[in-house]
């Protein structure tokens, strides 16, 4: 079945977070909502059969893991990104963010540190500080003339030196940068890792978002070496539009590091599986594909657009193209505003609710995340009223 990704989804009203809570979060209801990372558009038709055909047996009780689900793993990482996966490394996780969470409390002790990239996804900051762990920040490099970001290889490994480092958490590919990190990269951060006896989690759950015209992903696991220290998330959630059923996978080949985790929500009693995440984590995992081939395509013409008319249309603003995810990196620091009066600019001039690029950490000061998952009509009518909020500004200077 054929979707139409330009087709427009109503989605008010069914408790959505990108749409039902723009009142709390900005002020104001009518604002177009670009931010949250989920997309307008519905999921794979095979996601809705399975779910539906689950919902007719009258009786929603407490469910295992079936063996099929395990295997739709392997079968898709194996297909789609030639990595291996051996049915005993994998644990199921109440989701990435919680995951995250758990290998903070896991792998380092109250008060050791533990290794983040900004701007980075918040709950990356949030995991570590609320877990009583210590922040050390290796801060990602901007080329300025480009508006690439790579490492900085040279202060992760003096981050990584340091004698309370116990933990990486590497964003693979990265938000909100955009960046599918390099084979060189990844072969270095596993180095590093090894020198200092750093366990690192890397969280690619956007593995399956990347553009045709962008280098591939590479799994940072299936450059590991067997006794490498390393933890990968995966979900389907992104890649099929259904985070909100909140089942993810943990990949760890180490029993002792495998145990560490499941102590760490077997603690929490966590999680008890919910018989719809199940049958919709495996039907995208074993028919969501051609739904993802058409979704990539659909996606790039959007980007393509976005980065066109930011750069020609919006003076102040600049734009890059991400090599994976559904998000964009807004370079806004030429409009001269500060973190506070960029966003009341955004959304009550605009009348557009996008992330705020400070709430990735101190180097997003300047920027904002728009989230280009939803019909192209929808990102017109989101740059129309930029470009026309612009005007406006600069009408009054």
């Amino acid at each position: 079945m054929t979707v139409s990704f330009d087709q427009p989804l109503n989605r008010e009203n069914t408790c959505s977070v990108k749409f039902d809570a723009r009142k709390a979060v900005f002020g104001r209801e009518d604002v177009i909502p670009a931010w949250v990372a989920d997309m307008d558009f519905p999921v794979p038709a095979a996601i809705t059969k399975a779910l539906s055909e689950r919902a007719a047996h009258p009786v929603y009780g407490y469910t295992l893991f079936p063996e099929s689900l395990y295997q739709s793993i392997m079968d898709w990482f194996s297909e789609r990104h030639s990595w291996k996966i051996q049915r005993e490394w994998i644990l199921m996780a109440p989701g990435v963010v919680p995951s995250l969470h758990a290998a903070c409390m896991a792998y380092a002790g109250p008060g050791e540190g533990v290794i983040v990239q900004p701007p980075v996804y918040p709950p990356f900051f949030s995991s570590v500080r609320l877990s009583g762990r210590a922040l050390i920040e290796n801060p990602l490099i901007r080329d300025e003339q480009t508006g690439h970001y790579r490492m900085d290889l040279e202060h992760l490994e003096n981050c990584a030196a340091r004698a309370d480092a116990r933990l990486l958490m590497l964003c693979s590919p990265h938000n909100p940068v955009g960046r599918i990190w390099s084979e060189q990269e990844l072969e270095a951060v596993l180095d590093i890792a090894r020198r200092h006896d750093l366990i690192v989690i890397s969280d690619e759950i956007h593995c399956d978002l990347t553009f045709a015209d962008k280098p591939r992903h590479r799994m940072l696991a299936t450059l590991a070496r067997p006794d490498d220290a390393l933890v990968t998330a995966v979900a389907p959630s992104k890649s099929f539009n259904i985070p909100g059923l909140g089942l993810s996978a943990l990949v760890i080949p180490d029993k002792n590091r495998r145990n560490a985790m499941k102590a760490v929500f077997d603690s929490m009693h966590l999680p008890q599986c919910n018989p719809f995440s199940i049958a919709g984590f495996e039907a995208g995992y074993r028919h969501g594909g051609p739904w993802l081939n058409d979704l990539m395509a659909y996606l790039q013409k959007n980007r393509d657009f976005v980065l066109a008319t930011v750069n020609a249309r919006l003076p102040g603003i600049q734009a890059s193209s991400p090599e994976g995810t559904y998000l964009m990196w807004l370079d806004c620091r030429n409009l001269g505003l500060d973190d506070a009066a960029l966003k009341q600019f955004f959304v009550q001039d605009a009348g557009v609710g996008m992330n705020p690029g400070i709430s990735f950490g101190d180097q997003g000061s300047g920027f904002m995340r728009l989230n280009i998952g939803c019909p192209k009509a929808v990102l017109a009518e989101v740059l129309q009223r930029i470009e026309k909020a612009l005007q406006d500004r600069n009408a009054a200077n």
